[in-house]
């Protein structure tokens, strides 16, 4: 406790030689900081009611760790994109390494070994690369479809495969069929642990008092410490079974085409091959682990939105039925002829932000901003749920419009698709597998609009369930596309 009084009073005067203020922000609590001012479940509206009252950039402490919200997306660009150099830095997180995901791209700091994995993403996941998979996303549509059409109130597990068996094919060659392969019920386990773990408030806890992480896992009240334990075994599991699959099936000749494979036949021999390998190891398990979550997660909110929203799905439909002929089912040709099709993903991506908060970045030198002195080593967190709900960005904000995307002739506002897509990220930090993840729900949304009607459950007396979403009977839309699908299936 007296280390961290003095480490708080340290970097008070530090600041107070600038001469300058922070940004403004609620006053802390000697000590603990403004952890008791934040809805541990939520912090997200917390961080979005004091952009009310402070303005778009929010200063306040954890514990003694100077942290600094972004609640606005002309800031983030600010300081992220045009200022990555300075704001590129990723806090070092007592958690990530405690659950044994340190490993990944995500967490690592700015440096040699995130330079090494970001050369090798540029390699593997540069928009020619992923489009040489696009049949791969289709095939897996036409089970997902499939899967839907037999039975439809398992249409989240559905999703999960779809997302899933993507990322593993992607990835590592490896094709799967069942959310219960030993390696798929593992990877699941794994990240609903790091789901649980790794909030910013248990980070700030453990590094304001490490005797924490030391706890014997069978203390009382150390269910943290066995649910570690777990995920690192977990983490070990999840980087070497599927590696080894790989490298086992380049050197006996039988491997299927992947990004790993990819990678290993880049190898050039001027660097050590084990810890070249390791790169490829860890960059692999970031993909199929960051995608587990997230793009399922896209999918069913863009369900809910249809349901919630039944003309922004005629809508949808309407368009593809002009483009396409009844018996045809959508591809990657007719993209750029849906623009109402394209404003849904991203509408859905805006409208409900599947990860609120962004992985915090870290200065890594003193930063002056408007007038506001950063701290070197302040922990720079965006706030994607309340840049996504910004009044001024987007006029009513918790309504689901995809026309806020489209120009008054009906084109896409932005030509590129993801360069405004806060969700992948910001600056050198940004997402580097957002064109699998694009396309990937792309190829979802569209096949799901062209095949299904999406409405609402209903209970025993007829009435519509409100809070559920499901698949009914009536769902099929398309009878021509149904056949397609059918023989689809039976040509496998």
């Amino acid at each position: 406790m007296i280390a961290l009084g003095c480490m708080i009073c340290y970097r008070r005067s530090s600041r107070s030689r600038h001469g300058l203020p922070l940004p403004p922000g609620p006053k802390p609590l000697p000590l603990i900081g403004n952890i008791l001012d934040i809805d541990s479940e939520q912090p997200w509206l917390t961080y979005g009611a004091w952009r009310k009252k402070y303005g778009p950039i929010v200063y306040c402490q954890l514990l003694g760790q100077d942290v600094v919200i972004i609640n606005s997306s002309k800031v983030a660009r600010q300081l992220l994109d045009q200022r990555s150099s300075t704001y590129s830095g990723r806090p070092t997180t007592c958690t990530s390494k405690l659950f044994g995901i340190d490993f990944a791209t995500a967490f690592l700091p700015y440096g040699p070994q995130w330079r090494i994995h970001r050369r090798m993403f540029r390699q593997a996941m540069k928009l020619e690369t992923v489009e040489l998979y696009q049949n791969l996303y289709r095939s897996k549509a036409m089970k997902l479809i499939q899967s839907l059409l037999d039975s439809p109130d398992n249409f989240d597990s559905h999703i999960q495969l779809y997302i899933i068996s993507i990322t593993m094919a992607f990835t590592y060659g490896y094709e799967t069929d069942s959310l219960d392969a030993p390696l798929v019920k593992s990877l699941a386990e794994f990240v609903k642990l790091l789901n649980d773990g790794l909030p910013p408030e248990r980070n700030a806890m453990l590094t304001a008092f490490p005797f924490l992480a030391n706890i014997p896992s069978w203390f009382p009240g150390a269910t943290f410490k066995r649910d570690a334990l777990r995920s690192r075994e977990l983490s070990l599991r999840c980087l070497d079974g599927p590696f080894e699959y790989v490298r086992k099936s380049v050197e006996s000749g039988s491997f299927t085409k992947s990004m790993v494979s990819d990678l290993l036949d880049r190898l050039d021999g001027t660097g050590e091959r084990a810890s070249q390998e390791k790169a490829i190891k860890e960059c692999a398990a970031t993909v199929y682990i960051a995608g587990y979550d997230s793009s399922a997660a896209t999918l069913l909110a863009f369900l809910m939105a249809m349901m919630l929203y039944p003309e922004a799905q005629r809508r949808a439909q309407a368009e593809i039925d002009s483009v396409l002929a009844d018996d045809v089912l959508p591809d990657f040709s007719h993209r750029k002829s849906l623009p109402y099709v394209e404003a849904v993903l991203r509408e859905t991506m805006r409208w409900h932000s599947v990860a609120p908060l962004a992985l915090p970045h870290m200065t890594c030198c003193d930063d002056v901003f408007e007038g506001y002195f950063i701290p070197k080593g302040t922990m720079i967190l965006p706030n994607v749920w309340e840049i996504h709900h910004e009044e001024s960005e987007y006029p009513e904000p918790y309504v689901f419009n995809p026309d806020r995307h489209l120009s008054e002739d009906g084109t896409v506002i932005d030509g590129d698709p993801l360069t405004s897509r806060v969700a992948f990220g910001f600056g050198r930090r940004h997402c580097p597998g957002k064109w699998v993840a694009d396309s990937i729900l792309w190829m979802g949304i569209v096949s799901i609009l062209a095949v299904f009607r999406i409405d609402k459950g209903k209970d025993g007396t007829g009435r519509e369930i409100e809070v559920e979403p499901k698949f009914t009977a009536g769902v099929i839309r398309s009878a021509s596309r149904e056949d397609v699908v059918r023989s689809f299936e039976e040509g496998e």
